[in-house]
């Protein structure tokens, strides 16, 4: 007697999950498309390009190496070569570049500045500047009677031109002078949309206990904006990583044996991989190894940042 009157409402429970079940339906039919671009377009190259990494070829004829590529690295002087390039890139230009970012964000965003809107604007043009623009205005400027020497020379600083482009030490200083420019008003933006919503009262009650600017910089400014120097600072690792760019538009050697800068000085893995893909006998199994390896160094630097800054996540 009691099951008679809960009949209605089962119905309506069997109708409700029969319209919710529906609608799912409905959801996946029109995400469907989004999976299957990401799955041609992303999750195939990646498994694809692992699977290559286990190949050696010589134009189109493959045979399968399996971790012989991976070995072969060890014993590969290029390879070694363009690793040491690209790691002095990361060691010394991105903490220079990050650290330049936060003490400019930091000064930009003191209200008693004027003018801190062109400043701004002004510090960020060169992320949006045209590489190639950029690069022909850099390899005027640093070239042996360009300005950069001319003003040297004019203010005795040095005794003769500074060979910028043709020597293998200045050449790589180039290159960071370059990426520091162009990225470091980049960066600058993070950290002055995390320093905007710091509260005031924090500096003024620093202020009051005595503690002067660099204190609060060092105990207040950089413990609140841990968490965008960890991003910037894993963005910046992956870019330079990738390097790519400005060691072949910066590059003034003539390029007939695929060598990058002065003595190989600004070969970069990135590089590395289109030489062996375009410009020596294709070996794209090769290639795709040097690639993992860019995969692997990002992954161990990124937990190595996670851990320097205290994230338990």
């Amino acid at each position: 007697m009691e099951s008679i009157p809960q009949l209605p409402r089962l119905g309506r429970e069997v109708k409700r999950h029969g319209h919710v079940s529906s609608k799912n339906r409905y959801g996946w039919f029109f995400i469907s498309f989004s999976l299957i671009i990401l799955g041609v377009f992303m999750l195939y190259p990646i498994i694809s390009s692992l699977y290559m990494s286990t190949m050696s070829s010589r134009g189109m004829i493959q045979r399968y190496v399996g971790l012989g590529n991976y070995f072969k690295l060890v014993k590969d002087s290029v390879f070694l070569q363009a690793l040491k390039n690209t790691l002095i890139f990361f060691i010394i230009q991105v903490p220079i570049m990050l650290f330049l970012a936060l003490v400019i964000a930091s000064l930009l965003n003191d209200k008693s500045i004027k003018f801190r809107g062109v400043f701004r604007t002004g510090i960020f043009l060169p992320a949006v500047t045209s590489l190639v623009t950029y690069a022909v205005l850099f390899k005027m400027m640093f070239s042996l009677d360009g300005f950069i020497n001319k003003t040297l020379l004019a203010m005795r600083l040095i005794s003769q031109p500074v060979p910028w482009l043709i020597d293998p030490f200045w050449a790589k200083i180039t290159v960071m002078i370059a990426l520091t420019w162009r990225w470091t008003g980049y960066n600058m933006v993070f950290y002055l949309s995390g320093l905007q919503n710091i509260p005031d009262e924090l500096y003024e009650a620093a202020e009051i206990d005595g503690a002067n600017k660099l204190r609060q910089f060092m105990y207040i400014t950089v413990p609140i904006l841990k968490p965008i120097i960890l991003f910037t600072a894993i963005t910046s690792t992956i870019g330079t990583l990738q390097l790519f760019d400005e060691p072949t538009s910066l590059s003034s050697t003539v390029d007939t044996a695929a060598t990058i800068g002065p003595a190989n000085s600004l070969l970069t893995m990135s590089v590395y991989i289109y030489n062996l893909c375009f410009k020596y006998m294709p070996n794209f199994g090769y290639a795709s190894t040097v690639a993992y390896v860019i995969v692997i160094l990002v992954a161990i630097l990124s937990i190595i940042q996670f851990k320097l800054v205290g994230d338990k996540r």
